[in-house]
């Protein structure tokens, strides 16, 4: 998910009563909330930053070692800055800073989980990608109920109970939200693979994801070996599949593909893509393959913002 959902992820929590647990609960919990996405430097440093992106700072020793960093920040925070500000205020409590340390780090790769992006939850033991294909990147929905149960226990902070039936009540049905998302995608799924099955193609590898506002559809990919197909479930009451009568071909095959492949970048791109795809730039000087991935490129594979243009290195040509 995005820092905004991290963040009001964090921010609820608190507001649910875990930000009365000791001083500077608060921000403990949004910084730990956000903390696995220092690997963000990456957009701005690498070529494809994509394949640097949820992977050690996500995975298992990440989960130790942030909440104990963060915690450690914080504590130096409240002694040297806070406290001198403020003598009289009553200090950070190291154990309640460090478990919500600990709370707020592990809601981001939960919610990471849920989308199509995908998280590398083991690493650095295992480069292994795992899709929850649940919740857009960016949901609506999502922000819609934590931002609202966030803001109504910010308006009750002046009540006696301080807001926090309010964000107990966002908290809950966010909770309820991602599994009706999680369960409607298995159940969408099914339907996929009946109608697939009953076209001969019920082998073929696909994904089903949200689209970006309407919990009530879902697009789907296809991989048919050669191209990609597109598809749509819609709940009209129940899942419907329909194919979209588009798709890509992949050009996986093509000497150009082949040498841009076995590219440095080509790897790394390789290595994150979930359905690749190549458009080869032929009339370019020099030829130019672009990669690509079906889960986040145009109806008929152009655009998007997961697109890598890479030069085609010198290749022998067939004879």
């Amino acid at each position: 998910m995005d820092p905004v959902c991290h963040s009001l992820a964090g921010l609820t929590m608190g507001q649910a009563g875990l930000g009365r647990r000791t001083p500077l609960a608060l921000p403990t919990l949004v910084l730990a909330a956000n903390a696995p996405d220092i690997d963000v430097v990456t957009m701005f440093t690498t070529d494809v930053w994509m394949y640097y992106r949820r992977g050690w700072t996500h995975g298992p020793i990440a989960m130790v070692v942030l909440p104990i960093v963060l915690t450690g920040l914080v504590l130096a925070w409240d002694r040297f800055v806070r406290r001198r500000r403020a003598p009289a205020a009553p200090p950070a409590k190291p154990a309640a800073v460090l478990g919500l340390a600990v709370l707020g780090t592990l809601s981001h790769p939960l919610l990471d989980f849920m989308n199509s992006f995908g998280i590398r939850l083991l690493m650095p033991f295992s480069g292994r990608w795992f899709y929850g294909d649940a919740l857009y990147i960016v949901d609506p929905w999502l922000y819609a109920i934590l931002g609202v149960g966030a803001l109504l226990a910010f308006l009750g902070w002046r009540r006696p109970d301080g807001g926090r039936p309010a964000a107990r009540r966002a908290l809950a049905a966010a909770v309820v939200y991602i599994a009706v998302m999680f369960g409607s995608g298995l159940w969408a799924r099914q339907a996929v693979h009946a109608g697939l099955t009953r076209a001969g193609q019920g082998d073929a590898p696909f994904m089903v994801t949200p689209v970006i506002g309407n919990p009530l559809r879902r697009e789907v990919i296809i991989d048919l070996g050669h191209r990609y197909e597109k598809g749509f479930v819609d709940f009209t009451p129940g899942p419907r599949f329909r194919p979209a009568g588009y798709g890509v071909a992949k050009h996986a095959d093509a000497p150009e593909a082949r040498a841009v492949a076995a590219t440095r970048i080509g790897r790394q791109y390789l290595a994150w893509a979930r359905f690749p795809f190549f458009v080869i730039e032929a009339t370019a000087t020099p030829p130019r393959v672009q990669l690509n991935d079906a889960r986040y490129s145009g109806p008929m594979g152009t655009d998007g913002w997961s697109g890598a243009i890479v030069p085609v290195p010198e290749v022998p040509m067939p004879r």
